[in-house]
Parts: C-alpha cells; sequence; structure tokens
C-alpha cells in the first residue's frame, strides 16, 4: 500500500485532495464501489447494477433506458471493473460486463442504434431523420479479463470472449473469440493465445 508522501507524488498534494473528496462521496453514494471520480452522468441508475469495486474515470456516461413492462437490470458490472475517463455505455437491453474489466478511456458501448442498414426489408432511408428511425437493439457480453483500448467502440450484438484484447481506435462489429487480441475497423483477430505454449501466437 502507498504511503501519503507517495500518492502527492503521484496526484500532487491537490490531486490528492480531489481523491480523498471523491473517495467520500463514493461511500456515501456507490458504496460497494472502489472509487468513482466526478463528475460523472448516470441515467436510469435502478435498472444499472454497479457490481463490487467499479473505479472511474472523470466524465463516465453511464446510461439505462428500460422498457416500462421490465424491471431488471439492462447494464450489469461484474467486479473490480475499471472505467478511465469518458467511457460512455448505454443500454435500452443488456449490456454484461464480466469480472477485472479494464478500460481505457474515450470507450462507447451500446447495445442500440438509430436504425437498419444491411439490406433487408426493415432498412432506414436516408430520408428519414435519423433520430426517428427504428432502434437496432441486441445485446452485448464483455466476458472476464477483457482490455479494452483507448478509442474502442463496441456495436449491438457483440460478445468479446474471456481474457481477450481490443486494440485502441477499433470498432467490434462481430464476436470476438476468447483469449485473443483484436484490432482495426472492424476489429478483426490478429493473434491468440496458445494455452498449451503460453505464448500469444499470429492467426
Amino acid at each position: 500500500m502507498m504511503s501519503i508522501v507517495e500518492k502527492i507524488k503521484i496526484y500532487g498534494f491537490f490531486g490528492l485532495i480531489q481523491l480523498v473528496f471523491f473517495k467520500i462521496k463514493t461511500i456515501l453514494f456507490f458504496n460497494r464501489s472502489r472509487l468513482i471520480r466526478f463528475p460523472i452522468i448516470i441515467r436510469g441508475r435502478k435498472s444499472i447494477d454497479f457490481g463490487k469495486g467499479l473505479t472511474t474515470g472523470i466524465g463516465c456516461r453511464i446510461e439505462a433506458y428500460p422498457d416500462k413492462l421490465r424491471n431488471d437490470k439492462l447494464i450489469v458490472f461484474g467486479d473490480n471493473v475499471q472505467l478511465n475517463d469518458y467511457v460512455h455505455i448505454t443500454a435500452m437491453n443488456k449490456v454484461v460486463i464480466g469480472n477485472n474489466v479494464l478500460m481505457a478511456s474515450k470507450i462507447y458501448i451500446s447495445d442500440c442504434s438509430h436504425g437498419f442498414y444491411e439490406g433487408g426489408e426493415r432498412d432506414s432511408s436516408p430520408e428519414s431523420i435519423p433520430i426517428d428511425r427504428e432502434y437496432k437493439i441486441n445485446f452485448i457480453v464483455i466476458e472476464d479479463n477483457v482490455w479494452l483500448g483507448e478509442f474502442v467502440s463496441v456495436l449491438p450484438g457483440v460478445r468479446i470472449g474471456k481474457g481477450s484484447i481490443i486494440g485502441a481506435n477499433s470498432v467490434v462489429t462481430k464476436d470476438i473469440p476468447s483469449n485473443s487480441i483484436a484490432i482495426g475497423v472492424p476489429a478483426k483477430v490478429i493473434k491468440k493465445f496458445n494455452l498449451e505454449t503460453k505464448k500469444w501466437e499470429k492467426i
């Protein structure tokens, strides 16, 4: 455990005072969390399970928009999840985040989007107003021990397998298997961890 002197070296004196302020507010308003940095925007709090040991950076935005007939949790955090600055998570169906997930800053995770663009009968017309288009809604699951890099986007209907890493600026549009490294737009697997040799191998 770091001493006060070590913490001052890292955060600075006023930074440490701010950290103490955040910790007090966390105890008062998020008693199961480790540290919530403010400001934070939360919508639909009754539909969010923050898990145990959550840590956030500043400016995070966590939004749940439940159907009037539902009373279950739309956003579910596992234990010891860490979100860095300006992470935005929104759910209309279900977003499940596993234990020990680490997220860098400016990440976007949403189980919903405005319109359909797949070449099917439900396709949205570009002549329609974007905000009035039918929502595409599908669940998201991010399993245990996943690490998401800076500026990653995770789109509806995606499962990211346990232990996987998503590289910075990637857009995840399809499932990523466990123990993989994926990068790009759209994100593609470039390495997998060999459980026998204990090494990352190129695909």
